[in-house]
């Protein structure tokens, strides 16, 4: 019998029929959500560290069913929060040890609570961009010549041309720049259920605005170096198209043809209402307080979705062989990670313990866990590779069933 035996073995007594199993932690026992699996348990004491992997292992005891261990195979999503309790063993009579149970909180209420705190810190942003559009509709006369080349009905057939090159560097160089502040503007805010709005925290504004106006300096700038080449462009692009190049899809210039514009719309009612009409402004105050309650529904399904892609993604590259060999990942693999989990922390808006738990598991699985450690060792690879499946399974019961779409229709009156 090895340590770890004995120690279960001497923990068992006195608790009824049991099941001991060894849980791997780091510096303290895992948090509840580290055990979703499970029925309640109570975790007893350390084990013993391990320097190698920097664990500890932890000793959690729970009711076996019906005499037989119960093996914790599967991670269920426990709802509501953990309390502690004491009962009474009904056949001696003696008191049994506290064990830990799910409370259940009624979730409409955490999602009020967080759909309250959403509308008093957040701001509503609005990201707009000005873009010559490089894409034109062949002619009737030039679709009706397509159209014969394939015996086909000129009215069944859908035709364009592209009129600039977008693989020119001068073009991919404007691209790039709204791509990223386009990326910018969603990753340091929150989904709103009403089309072109995101939810940026109000003490992020300043710097929300700074570099926005960056972003837009760099734009201008790439704007006039493809202006620069314009004569050049469209040269190229009458000798690529043939006949069917058309001066007048051009303009003479590209002033102000490539530009960005940040607003901060009011989507609250206003006051005025109040005065002309109580009613109104009820059924407008209403209206808000349903949109934010929708947004945290949006939040929630938005970091699910993205945590459920990158432990999959990590956990795929972890397992899988190519020609026989481990596969290789980048370091991006883990440190997309270590971005959600910040960009998490700082937009988290406290709604769902199930989530902020699988959060914190993901992120205790792999904290202090550089990648070249993973690609020097393949035990370790299959430990955080296994912990990042079960994550992944138990993610996907929190998702909700409701695609994002259906929100914003719902909310926004048919806006996609």
């Amino acid at each position: 019998m090895n340590g770890l035996q004995r120690d279960a073995s001497g923990l068992q007594g006195g608790q009824g029929r049991v099941t001991i199993l060894p849980v791997v932690g780091r510096s303290g026992p895992p948090c509840p959500g580290c055990l979703l699996g499970l029925q309640p348990f109570r975790f007893l004491r350390s084990h013993h560290f391990n320097p190698t992997y920097e664990r500890r292992i932890w000793l959690a005891v729970y009711p076996s069913e019906q005499g037989r261990e119960s093996p914790a195979t599967s991670f269920q999503p426990i709802r509501g929060i953990m309390s502690t309790t004491t009962t009474t063993e009904p056949a001696s009579g003696q008191s049994r040890r506290a064990v830990t149970n799910p409370t259940n909180t009624p979730t409409s209420q955490l999602e009020r609570n967080a759909a309250n705190r959403l509308r008093a810190t957040m701001a509503a942003v609005k990201l707009a961009f000005t873009w010559l559009g490089v894409r034109k509709t062949l002619a009737p006369e030039q679709r009706t010549t397509a159209a014969r080349a394939f015996h086909a009905d000129r009215e069944l057939l859908s035709a364009s041309k592209l009129i600039l090159d977008t693989k020119n560097p001068a073009y991919r160089a404007v691209a790039a720049v709204r791509s990223e502040a386009s990326g910018y503007w969603r990753t340091v805010t929150l989904p709103f259920p009403e089309a072109g709005i995101r939810l940026l925290p109000q003490n992020s504004l300043g710097l929300f605005a700074s570099t926005m106006q960056t972003y837009r300096e760099r734009l201008q700038e790439a704007a006039r170096e493809l202006a620069n080449q314009y004569d050049a462009i469209k040269s190229e692009a009458q000798r690529r198209l043939g006949t069917l190049y058309n001066a007048s899809d051009y303009p003479s210039t590209l002033d102000g043809l490539f530009d960005l514009e940040v607003s901060y719309p009011t989507i609250e009612p206003p006051q005025y209402l109040v005065a002309l009409s109580p009613e109104v402004f009820q059924q407008e105050q209403a209206r808000v307080r349903e949109r934010f309650e929708n947004a945290v529904e949006l939040a929630e399904q938005a970091f699910a979705t993205e945590l459920q892609r990158l432990t999959a993604h990590l956990a795929e590259r972890l397992t899988g062989l190519h020609d026989g060999q481990p596969k290789v990942f980048r370091d991006s693999a883990v440190e997309n990670l270590r971005e959600f989990f910040e960009r998490f922390q700082r937009l988290n808006i406290r709604s769902s313990p199930e989530l902020d738990a699988l959060v914190e598991q993901a992120q205790q699985t792999i904290n202090g866990i550089e990648p070249q450690t993973l690609r020097d060792s393949n035990r370790l690879r299959q430990m955080v590779a296994r912990d990042f499946e079960q994550i992944q399974a138990s993610v996907g019961e929190l998702l909700v069933d409701r695609p994002r779409r259906n929100i914003l229709r719902r909310s926004s009156g048919g806006a996609a």
